[in-house]
């Protein structure tokens, strides 16, 4: 008894004299260099819960108004530099690049893996971006139209006549075709023991990266390993029957044929971390934006009319009812295509991203110090009046001409950016076709709150009931 008492004491004290450690050395770097205004919250925990409680555009937007397009915070256990600007935007993704590395909390790198591309730069990340980047090119996803079509067509089979939580759905959507690019269609895999991995480890994402029996972070992480030893075996399944199996292209088969100059090939561990990087990178974000854009074009009928018009003009080119769509009928759909990027606007599903700098950096007459996280927050930028005119107007008019450089960054920009964007596009495309021309759907008008979990997604994951026309 006495002797936990104790134990108990001595953890206690530690962390205390931690919590005091860190906000005297806070204190130390802000007297000794010129940071930016801002606030650093609690010891440790910083303004986290005031992040995540609450709508980050308030958040974002308070701090703008108070500090300007550059202030200084504190979230998930680092401290961190917030900049709202294009300008700054290009500073840290582009033209000073090299000085930010791409980062993330400690939690998400240990859930994702610390071999995945998001969390390196030089050699290997040029490596691993150069294999990624050619699974996802237009020419490495164009085969793909029949085989997302078939998934959107059994997708919305199973809703008709059902109310649905389109949230829900929207994620085992992108979670298939996530899957179908990474592995192929031959790879006959447990989807359902996929997906509840999945979801149990996302849960986790933006928790504090503290290992206790019964936190969200120990449950996902215990999630993690499951998920890891399925992937692990579909891949020792694969090496066993060789190069040569004709499994078709994906990101599996790109991985497992790699060779480097010297004949190096890339480890199990490199492998399963960047397969589950590839899901949370493909995932949450595509079903986020599939979930307002049904949304946005439900609440505007005249535009619904028209998005409907222009894919039945796609329709009506084919022969025959059981058509198939393909890669070219994608290039006829432009309003549907603006809808979309107006949807990426408004929605502004990544808020920000993370970058720490390498060294001290001067910015505007203040010292990002080395090791700090930053934050382009592309949500202030896409919703500045300055760039996008009545910026909480869902008007896809707008993109009728291109905007400004580093006003729209909805997949981020430079080396880092997102390389999966044209796929997310190519669902999109897929799956508003089936959803126009052969079904109707409808929802509560009355509910028009925001849930942010931890993407921004309409209340209740937008529920809505589906009649076939």
């Amino acid at each position: 008894m006495w002797a936990m008492a104790i134990v108990t004491l001595g953890v206690g004290m530690a962390a205390l004299g931690y919590l005091l450690f860190r906000t005297m050395e806070y204190r130390i770097v802000e007297w000794r260099k010129k940071l930016p205004p801002g606030s650093m919250g609690w010891p440790y925990i910083g303004e986290t819960l005031q992040l995540y409680s609450h709508s980050p555009n308030s958040f974002f937007a308070a701090k703008q108004r108070r500090y300007g397009e550059v202030f200084k915070t504190h979230i998930l256990g680092c401290p961190c530099v917030m900049i709202a600007s294009p300008e700054a935007a290009r500073f840290v993704l582009v033209s000073q690049a090299h000085l930010f590395k791409p980062t993330f909390p400690a939690s998400k790198q240990r859930m994702i893996g610390p071999q995945a591309l998001f969390f390196h730069e030089g050699a290997y990340h040029a490596k691993l971006r150069k294999l990624v980047v050619s699974s996802f090119t237009p020419d490495g996803i164009r085969g793909m139209v029949s085989d997302i079509e078939d998934l959107a067509l059994a997708t919305l089979n199973s809703w008709e006549g059902q109310k649905v939580n389109t949230f829900m759905e929207m994620k085992k959507f992108s979670f298939k075709v996530g899957i179908l690019k990474i592995f192929g269609s031959r790879e006959k895999l447990d989807m359902d023991d996929l997906n509840e991995s999945y979801l149990t480890l996302e849960k986790g994402y933006n928790s504090m990266p503290i290992n206790v029996p019964g936190t969200k972070y120990n449950k996902s992480m215990k999630a993690r390993r499951h998920l890891s030893k399925i992937i692990g075996k579909v891949i020792s399944e694969r090496r066993e029957r060789g190069e040569g199996d004709n499994e078709g292209p994906n990101f599996l088969g790109t991985l497992l044929a790699h060779k480097d100059e010297k004949g190096g090939r890339l480890s199990h561990e490199q492998m399963v971390d960047n397969i589950i990087g590839l899901i949370f990178a493909s995932r949450d974000t595509t079903a986020s934006v599939l979930t307002w854009l049904i949304k946005f074009l439900k609440s505007s009928p005249a535009l619904l009319d028209s998005v409907t018009a222009e894919q039945e003009s796609v329709r009506q080119q084919k022969s025959s009812l059981d058509y198939k769509l393909t890669w070219e009928d994608m290039k006829s759909m432009r309003l549907t295509t603006r809808v979309i990027q107006e949807t990426l606007r408004v929605a502004t599903i990544l808020s920000f991203t993370f970058r720490e700098a390498v060294e001290d950096v001067e910015y505007k007459g203040y010292i990002i110090p080395k090791g700090w996280k930053v934050l382009p927050l592309f949500r202030n930028i896409h919703h500045s009046p300055e760039f996008f005119p009545e910026p909480h107007k869902f008007d896809p008019s707008r993109f009728e001409v291109p905007p400004k450089p580093n006003t729209f960054l909805p997949f981020g920009n430079g080396m880092h950016s997102c390389p999966g964007s044209e796929l997310a596009k190519l669902e999109m495309l897929v799956f508003i076709h089936h959803l126009t021309t052969k079904f109707r759907w409808d929802f509560d008008e009355s509910k028009t709150g925001v849930q942010y979990s931890p993407f921004q997604v309409p209340q209740e994951g937008l529920p809505i009931r589906v009649e076939r026309k």
